[in-house]
């Protein structure tokens, strides 16, 4: 194949016309380089989609939180630990700590497991043994009737609150407000149904009965709280109000035995974890990359060696080598850049079917990922084709043409 090349002009056209001549050949290298951004794309755009969904979860009910759990731990997660502890935590610390400035409201959480019925009908769900704060610290609306009132007596009155879905399940649309139900075996009546909420980590929110905290302590025979939720006021250092709540419960208890976490210290914890899941799963991915770029470096050694007397032409028309070197990093180049559109267009179709076809499972695809993406293909393309383009260069012209 004859190429005159004498202008730049030429040059530039013999890069393209090398590519469109050799369709198969630049199809599969194309091939390779796609499929490995295809899986970079979707991997990554799955491990992002789990990062912002989990973190939403987290955050659904504010940022402005401090959760106090009894038992003291040198790591951080989801409270409900251990329980057997020096002095358990108490309603009264719920109270104490309320008094502290800067804090909105306290929560003491109690959480179990019971039946509950209302005439034939039965269903097992969680029971939440709260405070009547609830509504503001958890971000939930109610929909019906009221929360638990606050007040001293409240706490000690058979008062509950349904989750919309156990609403439904009890009585079927009909209005449950006044209504007897029995909680564990206990006769309550239904004061308020809450507005729905969904799940938050597979647990679902509006599967759940809400009594007063002292009740639920003596149904499930408890002497602590699981928790203690905290919201603080909106420009606070919540660093310094933990600081405070730490003083005034060693105060109160005389040791340090109960474990204090920001809401922030918890979505430190998780965005590490779930930011090296997506390098992981991004890595995965590379390796594909790895392939693709082995695939280029080998077809344009081929290349190189198909394309001898092509190459012993251009250098004996004074072709000068950096020239020859450019004309397959460029091709090589392109290849990669080609590979890449291709595979970005592959992996974010995908990430997009797989969230229609599996809502449950998000993706998100951020414009930057997509950037990077196609420049780390023609990086890749570049790299690849550096060796052969090398060869093509150093080629001696005379025997370049006795190869054919």
């Amino acid at each position: 194949m004859l190429f005159c090349v004498t202008s730049p002009d030429g040059f530039q056209h013999a890069k393209l016309k090398a590519l469109i001549s050799q369709r198969l050949r630049s199809g599969l290298t194309i091939s390779g380089i796609a499929v490995g951004i295809a899986a970079v794309v979707l991997l990554t755009s799955l491990g992002e989609g789990v990062h912002r969904f989990v973190l939403g979860e987290f955050t659904q009910f504010g940022t402005n939180l401090i959760g106090i759990s009894p038992g003291r731990t040198s790591t951080t997660g989801v409270s409900g630990a251990v329980i057997s502890n020096v002095r358990p935590l108490s309603i009264d610390d719920a109270e104490a700590i309320a008094k502290v400035p800067r804090i909105m409201a306290t929560v003491p959480v109690v959480q179990g497991n019971a039946a509950v019925e209302s005439g034939s009908r039965s269903r097992r769900t969680y029971v939440f043994g709260v405070g009547a704060a609830v509504p503001e610290v958890w971000r939930m609306a109610v929909a019906q009737g009221r929360f638990l009132p606050d007040d001293p007596a409240s706490g000690t009155r058979a008062l509950a609150v349904l989750g919309s879905r156990v609403s439904h399940e009890l009585f079927r649309g009909a209005n449950p407000l006044g209504k007897r139900i029995r909680i564990g075996g206990e006769r309550y009546r239904t004061i308020g149904v809450m507005a729905g909420k969904g799940q938050m980590l597979g647990f679902d929110l509006d599967d759940a009965v809400y009594i007063p905290a002292p009740r639920a302590l003596a149904m499930f025979n408890r002497e602590s709280l699981m928790e203690i939720d905290v919201l603080f006021a909106t420009g606070s250092d919540a660093d310094r109000i933990a600081d405070r709540i730490r003083a005034l419960l060693v105060a109160r208890h005389g040791s340090e035995d109960f474990t204090i976490v920001t809401q922030n210290q918890m979505l430190d914890v998780l965005g590490s974890v779930l930011g090296v899941l997506t390098l992981a799963v991004g890595a995965i991915g590379g390796i594909s990359l790895l392939v693709g770029g082995v695939g280029i470096a080998t077809i344009m050694t081929i290349a190189v060696r198909q394309r001898r007397e092509e190459i012993g032409l251009l250098r004996s028309l004074g072709i000068e080598q950096h020239r020859i070197m450019t004309l397959f990093a460029i091709e090589a180049t392109l290849l990669g850049v080609l590979g890449g559109v291709a595979g970005v267009l592959l992996g974010t179709g995908g990430a997009w079917l797989l969230e229609v076809l599996v809502p449950k499972l998000p993706t998100h695809t951020p414009i930057s990922y997509v950037i990077l993406a196609e420049l780390l293909a023609a990086v890749i393309g570049l790299l690849s084709g550096i060796l052969p383009a090398r060869q093509a260069a150093r080629m001696d012209p005379i025997e370049a043409l006795r190869a054919e």
